[in-house]
């Protein structure tokens, strides 16, 4: 049994790292909002511009010409993973959830004979995967030190995958990233980048009357310009989504940590009060059993 100074020790820890949980949780509340408000910004835009694509896309329907990032090489060959997460820790299951979904896809296409390269965003991301499969992965990128993720760092991203594509090191690129619902729900997500998975139409959706557009130069030029772009865009709003759901992941985790620390205070208090009583009870009775034998 651990003595009255040993418990007293203990629940003065147990307050000291409830303090750092509590203000990691009012940081992380901070930061959130703005990492919010950036992710729902982005999203129409890179809505937008799949829709655009899309159109643009229709012209090069069943033919053999379209551009290699819109039609793909031909192969399903070698296959690139970009997994992009968070370049911190002490945020429950974000890192993990989305560097699992990557594992789970890698082990799919290795078991299906395909070659897997991983191109990792985020330090957390990196050292998870790098356990099962360090001979894979091919670069990795850190913005620890960048308080606010933009388009340059997306821009960084993209150069280095379309470098690898144009060198001929992949047929097919995937992102994977956390989807911001809540503070609550983050949803790994994984996204096709290369070749362009453009938006349809939904099944039992009446699509609106579309309005003709005259393109200036022609329709080709615009999506050989529009295709790399598209990859910056959807890699910023990947960053971005990330951003907003580890803030959201991270204060979620250190609102738990703070009420279990509580808790915990709770119980080491009460067998702290036992033991102090048993010790004052036990004095006592020595105190008055050596007055009666006098």
């Amino acid at each position: 049994m651990p003595s009255l100074k040993d418990l007293k020790n203990r629940i003065d820890s147990v307050k000291s790292t409830q303090k750092i949980t509590k203000a990691m949780q009012m940081v992380a509340a901070a930061k959130l909002r703005r990492a919010q408000d950036a992710a729902e910004a982005a999203r129409p835009y890179a809505e937008r511009m799949g829709k655009v694509l899309a159109a643009l896309g229709a012209v090069y329907d069943g033919q053999e010409n379209a551009p290699v990032l819109l039609g793909g090489t031909g192969k399903d060959q070698v296959h690139l993973l970009v997994v992009a997460t968070g370049e911190r820790g002490l945020a429950g299951g974000f890192n993990s959830s989305i560097a699992r979904m990557a594992r789970d896809h890698a082990a799919k296409l290795l078991a299906q004979g395909k070659t897997v390269k991983i191109l990792t965003v985020g330090r957390k991301g990196n050292d998870i995967l790098k356990r099962q499969y360090p001979d894979h992965i091919v670069d990795t990128f850190n913005f620890r030190e960048v308080k606010q993720v933009g388009f340059t760092q997306a821009q960084l991203v993209t150069d280095k995958i379309l470098a690898m594509f144009n060198a001929g090191e992949f047929d097919v690129a995937t992102l994977f990233f956390a989807k911001f619902g809540s503070v609550i729900s983050q949803v790994p997500t994984a996204q096709q980048l290369i070749p362009a998975k453009l938006a349809t139409k939904a099944e039992g959706q009446v699509e609106a009357p579309s309005v003709p557009y005259e393109y200036e130069p022609s329709e080709e030029a615009i999506v050989e310009d529009l295709l790399p772009r598209n990859i910056a865009v959807q890699v910023l709003r990947a960053l971005l989504e990330n951003s907003a759901s580890f803030y959201g992941a991270q204060m979620s985790a250190m609102d738990n940590a703070t009420r279990n620390a509580g808790e915990m205070i709770g119980k080491l208090q009460l067998s702290y009060n036992r033991q102090r009583q048993a010790q004052i009870t036990k004095e006592l009775i020595e105190i008055i059993s050596g007055a009666e034998a006098l």
